[in-house]
């Protein structure tokens, strides 16, 4: 089980360090919100990152999955109802990243193939097209959050009930899930405060899925104690 456990953590290693390079490193730098023409232009000059990008949110989604479907195997003693749920919201929020990134793609191709600004008018066209499925992408991100938020509830209560995990643990991930969703409906309800709002709902979420990973990679799960024997 330890070893299983320890499977878990590295892949869970893979998706946050492709998940970071791709949303924090290439996005970040190509994506500039309400300037179609210099986030075009970055498209076009990065059209080779931003490719990259494209790849390692694949990867990362698809080492995601597996990270659902081990934890699901690990978890389902304890109950097998909230494990299932658990597996089912990851493979939602799997499922709606790969369709968002037919956005990635789509505005990379709008950009450097020029029947597409033909098409459009011309370039202002096209580099306005570009814009628009980027932020596609930022906003079908931001829904998916919904669902990788969603898990952390009964990854939580399993964690906390299985023995497998420090209690603490648990505990973390629940208050991690009511992070992102916070920060969900603040993106969509009081944009103007959701950036000032992030760092503090997000923390804990943050911690958690850090401690998660951390403690998948370092010490597995425990072993859970023997059940008292019986006259």
């Amino acid at each position: 089980m330890k070893s299983l456990a320890r499977l878990t953590g590295a892949l869970y290693l893979v998706v946050a360090i492709l998940g970071g390079f791709a949303q924090l490193y290439v996005r970040a730098r190509v994506y500039v919100p309400g300037d179609a023409a210099r986030t075009a232009e970055n498209v076009v000059t990065q059209a080779t990152m931003f490719r990259l990008g494209f790849l390692a949110d694949l990867v990362q989604v698809t080492c995601f999955l597996g990270v659902a479907l081990l934890l699901h195997h690990i978890l389902r003693r304890t109950s097998a109802a909230l494990a299932r749920a658990m597996l089912v919201l990851m493979a939602v929020a799997v499922s709606m990243i790969c369709l968002n990134l037919l956005n990635h793609f789509a505005a990379l191709l709008v950009a450097t193939q020029p029947a597409y600004a033909d098409a459009f008018g011309g370039a202002g066209g096209a580099q306005a097209l570009v814009l628009l499925l980027l932020d596609m992408h930022h906003y079908g991100y931001l829904l998916a959050q919904m669902f990788f938020g969603l898990w952390m509830l009964p990854a939580g209560l399993l964690a906390h009930r299985s023995g497998l995990f420090p209690k603490p643990l648990g505990i973390v991930l629940i208050a991690g899930a009511a992070g992102y969703l916070t920060d969900l409906f603040a993106q969509f309800t009081v944009p103007e405060l959701a950036g000032t709002l992030a760092p503090f709902v997000l923390t804990t979420a943050t911690v958690a899925e850090v401690w998660l990973l951390v403690y998948l990679l370092t010490a597995g799960v425990r072993t859970p104690r023997p059940a008292p024997a019986t006259a």
